[in-house]
Parts: C-alpha cells; structure tokens; sequence
C-alpha cells in the first residue's frame, strides 16, 4: 500500500475525478463540423458553461458568437461568446434577462445555421424565464421549498420544466429549422439528458399533472396563478417523436462513472485496490451516510464485501430534508452521518465532495474524515449529534479545520465519495 497520508489520498483521488470531467479535456472530441454557409451560435447554461464555451473557442476552426450563462464565480475567459453569470441554486433577474436574449438570439435561425448548446447541471436554475402569467419571486419561492423538501433531483427539474418559457424542449423549439447539437455534462443519476438542467433543447416525457403531484408529495404551497398554470394546456412541454426535434443531436460528454473510473485508476497508481459501489446514489444523505458506515464496518470485521486495504467509490446525487437552521450541503451532512455512525473506527478514513466545488451554497466542496475526528470535536466541545440535528454539518468540520475548499471547478458531475479502509 502507499505511504501517501491518508488525508493526501483522499484530496489526490478527488482532484483525478474533477481533472477527468473538466470541459478542457473532453469538448474537442464531441464538435461538429461548421457549417458550410451558415452562421454558428453557442448558447447554454450550467456551472460548467463557461468553461465549455471556453474549450470550445479553443477548439474551433470558423466564426461563431453568442451566449452563455454559469453561476457566479464560475466565469471562463472567452473572446467570442459572451458569459453571463447568474444565481444558483435559487434563480435571479441576471439568470431572467440570460434566457430571455437566449429566445432573441436563437429567432430568425434557417437551416443553414447551427446552434451548438452547451448545458451542465446547474442550468435548471440558471436559465430562469418563468412562463407567461408567472413571476420571477413564485419561480424562487417554489424553488427554495423544493430544495428544502428534500425532493430529488429529476422531481425538482419536472415541476420546473412545467413552469418554463425555455426549458423542457423549449429552447429547441424556439431555433427553428437550425440543425442544434447539445453537449451535456451530467450531474443527474441515469444520465439521462432530459432531465440535466431540465433538458432546454430535449422532448420531455414528463407531465403537468406530474409536476402538480410533485408539489402536492412535499405539501408545497402552490399560488393561484402557477395552478392555473399547471392546469392548463400551455404548461404541457413538447414529447418524445416531435417532428421538430427532428435532425437534432445530444452528447452526453461527462457523467459520474467518469469520475470515479478516475479515480479507480488513481487508487490503483497508488497501489490500493478500489471498488466502485454505484454512480447514481439518491436518497436522504444522512441515510446514505449510515448505509456507507454499515459497508466500512463489514470490511472492518467480517472482510466482506470487500478485502482491505481498499477504497470504496460513489456517486450520485443525495438530498437534505432541512429542519434546521445550519450551515451545510449535503455531502457535509452525508459525513457527519457516517463519522457519527463509525465511532471512531480505526483505519476508516472518508472524503465527501460535490464535483462543482460547492457543497450546496456554501463555500467548501465538502470535507474530509479520520478515525480521530469525533475525538477532536469532543476536545473543542463540538457535539455533532446535535449539530446534525440541525442541519449545521459545515460547522463541525469547520471546527476541526476539515472542509475541503477547492473553489469552483467549472464542471459538476455531482456528488464524490470515497471511503479509504486501511
């Protein structure tokens, strides 16, 4: 086994899964060709979209323009097309004004022209144009009671598609007769295009009376003028064998499994030998955490399902039922769980990061565990039950000086975790 430290391991494998699912390694391969008289528009959304926009300046061979919006402080140097940042996880007027000079830049389009779409996760919120007779503030307020209800993913992204002028197909619609190609960083388990930032330039398969039963599951209140929208014909997003999405294409450049194989790889360079349990984990990341300690324990004691040394692999993407009032996303919260569950175990060791650098809406990507962790909270009177009770996980491993904070990374492939066993 190495002699690299413990920590060091970790923070290595972490930075192998981000470096292999950076836009700069992977958007030359997926470019089509120009187009012979027509113009080129880059559009797209994502806390990856600069740095694709980026990658793609660098790659291409004639003229081209256009638009781009990422989250703040996920911005990439680009000479030709445009960066807009925006807010997320909640939607602001930037993100509004984005979308809207989208729909004016993509009209009048022949079939001479090409739209190249750049989407990663993040773009749902980004691309914020609610449809018409809806609000600005309705969009944000139901879309912090989502965060909070602890709905996944492809849930949060069916109501929102059903409350867009622009996603859910729509953007592609509204490019008219222009050949569009969408490249696609996943941050959604399944990878399924559809759903990555609510899918602007896919059909959906989803459903109005689907979002509805989404809002009526987490008892989210719904204002009159967004159930009448829901109600009506016009919130009804364009389905799969639409003619007019005929001739388009998609790309799914970068998912989780990349990530991890990276990773794998790394471990292996270092002489331990990884198992990958999944790439597409959901549920409550607390439960997720215990579900992961009962696995390192099992290897602990019994040698099963897996022999150590090791390091066991995931991803996906969990979620946080917030009850409290702390600090914390949730691969924070996702770690807390598992120390607490651990006890102090010898030779566990754990990191729990979100791909994108930002652990929800805070300032760290996540943090990183030992075997002495909760020893050293207890020196400084630091109680994790209760601060995970609280939905406050960011402040006990601000305490021991164990968050990993790395900045934005311009892509997002979502959750990373890995569980050393020595």
């Amino acid at each position: 086994m190495t002699a690299t430290a413990p920590r060091q391991l970790l923070l290595d494998l972490y930075d192998a899964a981000v470096g292999a699912v950076h836009p700069r390694n992977l958007v030359q391969d997926f470019l089509p060709l120009p187009p012979a008289d027509g113009r080129t528009l880059v559009i797209g959304a994502g806390k990856g979209a600069a740095a694709m926009a980026q990658a793609v300046e660098r790659s291409w061979t004639g003229p081209l323009s256009g638009l781009v919006v990422t989250r703040y402080g996920h911005g990439a140097e680009t000479k030709h097309i445009e960066v807009v940042e925006a807010s997320h996880p909640v939607p602001d007027d930037a993100g509004q004004k984005a979308a809207a000079r989208m729909l004016e830049m993509v009209a009048g389009l022949t079939e001479n022209d090409l739209v190249l779409c750049l989407i990663s996760g993040g773009g749902s919120a980004l691309l914020a144009l609610p449809a018409e007779g809806i609000t600005l503030a309705e969009k944000q307020a139901l879309n912090k009671a989502l965060l909070k209800s602890g709905a996944a993913i492809g849930e949060m992204n069916c109501v929102r598609k059903h409350l867009s002028a622009i996603k859910g197909g729509r953007l592609a619609l509204a490019c008219g007769k222009a050949r569009v190609v969408t490249l696609l960083i996943s941050d959604v388990p399944g990878d399924d295009p559809r759903v990555i930032a609510s899918g602007p330039t896919l059909p959906d398969a989803t459903t109005s009376a689907e979002a509805l039963a989404i809002l009526r599951k987490y008892d989210i209140a719904v204002p009159p003028s967004v159930r009448a929208h829901l109600e009506s014909a016009a919130s009804e997003t364009p389905k799969p064998g639409d003619v007019r999405f005929d001739g388009h294409t998609h790309h799914v450049i970068a998912t989780a499994q990349h990530a991890l194989e990276a990773a794998a790889a790394k471990a292996r360079s270092l002489g331990i030998t990884p198992y990958i349990l999944s790439d597409g984990i959901e549920g409550e990341a607390r439960d997720i955490g215990l579900m992961h300690a009962a696995m390192a324990r099992q290897v602990l004691t019994r040698g099963q399902p897996f022999a150590r040394p090791c390091v066991i692999l995931s991803g996906g993407e969990t979620t946080v039922t917030v009850r409290g009032n702390g600090r914390g996303g949730r691969n924070v919260e996702f770690l807390l769980s598992f120390a607490l569950a651990m006890e102090g175990a010898a030779d566990v060791h754990a990191i729990a990061c979100d791909t994108d650098g930002i652990d929800g809406s805070e300032d760290n990507a996540g943090a990183v565990y030992g075997p002495d962790s909760l020893a050293r909270a207890a020196a400084k009177g630091v109680n994790g039950k209760h601060l995970l009770a609280n939905n406050d996980a960011y402040s006990f491993f601000s305490a021991l000086d164990d968050l990993v904070v790395s900045g934005p990374t311009r892509t997002n492939v979502n959750d990373f975790r890995a569980i050393l066993i020595q």
